[in-house]
């Protein structure tokens, strides 16, 4: 990051100075109303405006606590520790945060070195970046759409760990430079940015962690129905492609959702639903191999006794 930017978002706040000072907690006079545990946009944006900037505040825990506008945080050095709906999320330097407007944030306390920004952005502002992204199906249109409808079931979170992807980093620097020189015709400038930052990053769907139970609950749905449809010939690439997504992201997330590999799921069902031929079909043990996905009627004989601990042949007879 530019040196004087930096530099600029180092500077101690007078919250922070009070913190040092002694004070034990957040000036809560800054972000909510009284009683409230929800950060307030009107409390943060200035009238008329849909984004802002400003550094996250350091040396106190910031206790937990909702948002009513999108929140994106960017980690310039050093890292902060997050918890998401009661997920730990840990932010290094160049990683990208972007929370929904109703997800639960808890933030432990940060150094003088650790050095975030958080954009305040209404949902609204995106509108223009849902454009640029296209109606194509993803993880970020997802998000962007959820954010606008406000939805408690949509994507929680996004956690992209990309510190090493150059564009990125020059989208994001230069959207904090124009929010805080607050620049002539910024917004246009800001919201075409962003658009531009959300395209890069939909090339590195394979550097994000979605934060969202619901969604990983939905994607095994649609992984164990893939293959329910298409266990016979269907690849994990068709389903990739189906999806649109990144093949071995997906690749990572079957195993991690299912505690399986996709070879192992296919190979799971085509020898459940030779079982089930078997046992009410007058078909041949090779026309069953064959039926299921298996030319090698060697192999399938070996795989098969290996699960029913029996040959197709003694499976059939003893049911």
């Amino acid at each position: 990051m530019n040196a004087d930017l930096l530099d600029k978002l180092k500077i101690i706040t007078p919250e922070e100075k009070e913190i040092l000072n002694g004070k034990k907690e957040i000036n809560r006079n800054i972000y909510m109303e009284p009683y409230s545990n929800i950060i307030d946009n009107k409390k943060l944006l200035e009238q008329n405006k849909l984004i802002q900037v400003r550094p996250h505040t350091r040396f106190v825990h910031f206790p937990e606590h909702k948002h009513n506008y999108v929140e994106v945080i960017y980690m310039c050095q050093g890292k902060t520790c997050h918890i998401v709906n009661g997920e730990e999320v840990e932010l290094h330097a160049g990683e990208l945060l972007f929370l929904s407007q109703n997800v639960t944030q808890e933030i432990l306390p940060a150094q003088l070195e650790d050095i975030a920004v958080n954009f305040i952005v209404l949902p609204e502002f995106f509108d223009h970046t849902l454009q640029m992204i296209g109606k194509e199906e993803n993880q970020l249109r997802d998000f962007i759409i959820g954010c606008l409808k406000n939805e408690d079931n949509h994507i929680g979170y996004l956690h992209f760990k990309v510190a090493n992807v150059l564009p990125i980093q020059n989208l994001i620097e230069n959207l904090i430079w124009s929010i805080l020189h607050n620049q002539q015709n910024n917004r246009s400038i800001n919201q075409i940015t962003m658009g531009l930052m959300f395209l890069q990053l939909m090339n590195h769907t394979d550097k994000l962690s979605v934060g969202k139970k619901q969604y990983e609950e939905e994607l095994t749905i649609q992984i164990l129905r893939f293959i329910e449809e298409n266990y016979k010939e269907g690849q994990l690439t068709d389903l990739a492609e189906s999806l649109n997504c990144d093949l071995y992201w997906l690749s990572r997330m079957v195993k991690r959702l299912t505690g399986k590999t996709y070879t192992e799921l296919v190979q799971i069902k085509r020898l459940n639903q030779a079982a089930y031929l078997l046992t009410t079909t007058r078909l041949t043990v090779a026309d069953v191999s064959m039926v299921v996905g298996y030319s090698n009627i060697s192999y399938f004989h070996r795989i098969f006794h290996k699960r029913f601990n029996a040959t197709p042949k003694e499976y059939r007879s003893c049911k």
